[in-house]
């Protein structure tokens, strides 16, 4: 097989109902485009057949390639896992369930080919989703855009092309808790978008789950926003304000008004229980960027590989 100049790097966690049509659509894309194509598919641990039905594709079409984690690593890890056996001049990154449609890498592959090195896909609408899940993803990716130093587009996902320099700039980076389309954002270039509407997931249950959802958000916050870190010493502020006033108002009640109700052991409960909470926030806040710094330090492999099949990792290809 040619050099690939199209990577197609796809996560997958329990797909088994998913990849039949998933390889299906991919393969017509792929016969499409003007260029060799790889598909870098990332068993995630999997505990379903996908990882049987993966090693059959790769049978059948010597352009799927595949590694298999040893446990569940997580989504973000899997994609970097993927990029890091990028062979092509661009990647593109998707998931398998199919609400990222493959067709329209079309549409990214010719704003590559105008001169865009990062091409993200934007949701106009989601479609069959609750109330929640819309209203909690419109929050948080204005939330995080506004804590943040970097220009993180809204509404955005994973699914992307990435041109051969940004791919190796991100696989260069060497921190572990990942927010892929943060980091794509912080490596500049020129970037644009291409709008879609989300469809709904082809088969098969939400791997995202509101937990899950939270904790990607968190690391999104944490990984490019000092804010919280500010907002615990605003916070500190605004107690040291509030308890200065109450001991003016005690001061007040107890010279000149002995018949205010807010006195005694009520006014001291409403003090406790509210510097208990101020104090409580801001060890949480501290954790959260303490716990990072742990994790980082300790420099263990971010993922472990049990199974690979026609897979050459980039640092292998560059040091021949």
């Amino acid at each position: 097989m040619m050099q690939p100049i199209y990577s197609l790097v796809i996560p997958i966690y329990n797909e088994e109902e998913n990849i039949t049509e998933m390889y299906r659509r991919l393969h017509d894309v792929a016969e499409q485009l003007a260029g060799e194509v790889e598909l870098i598919l990332v068993d995630d641990g999997s505990r379903d057949r996908s990882l049987s039905m993966i090693r059959e594709l790769r049978h059948r079409d010597s352009r799927v390639r595949y590694l298999s984690f040893a446990r569940n690593f997580g989504h973000q890890i899997a994609v970097t896992a993927g990029l890091n056996f990028v062979q092509g001049r661009c990647a593109v990154i998707m998931d398998a369930d199919l609400q990222d449609p493959p067709e329209l890498i079309f549409q990214m592959v010719e704003k590559w080919q105008q001169g865009y090195e990062v091409v993200y896909a934007q949701r106009l609408a989601r479609k069959q989703e609750s109330w929640l899940k819309r209203f909690t993803a419109y929050a948080f990716y204005r939330i995080l855009r506004r804590l943040s130093h970097v220009d993180i587009p809204t509404d955005t996902g994973d699914f992307c092309l990435l041109d051969r320099q940004v791919v190796d700039i991100l696989n260069a980076m060497p921190e572990r808790n990942r927010y892929i389309r943060g980091l794509r954002a912080w490596a500049g270039f020129r970037q644009t978008a291409v709008l879609f509407e989300r469809e709904p997931r082809f088969a098969g249950k939400v791997k995202y789950t509101f937990g899950k959802s939270w904790a990607l958000a968190v690391d999104g916050i944490i990984s490019f926003s000092t804010v919280p870190l500010k907002l615990a010493t605003y916070l500190g502020m605004v107690a040291a304000a509030i308890a200065l006033l109450m001991i003016v108002l005690v001061l007040y009640w107890r010279l000149f008004d002995h018949a205010s109700p807010l006195i005694g052991y009520s006014l001291i409960t409403i003090a406790i229980f509210f510097l208990g909470s101020v104090q409580l926030i801001c060890m949480g806040i501290l954790g959260e960027y303490i716990g990072r710094i742990y994790e980082e330090v300790k420099a263990r492999p971010i993922y472990t590989v049990k199974e690979t099949g026609g897979l050459i990792k980039v640092s292998e290809m560059q040091s021949k």
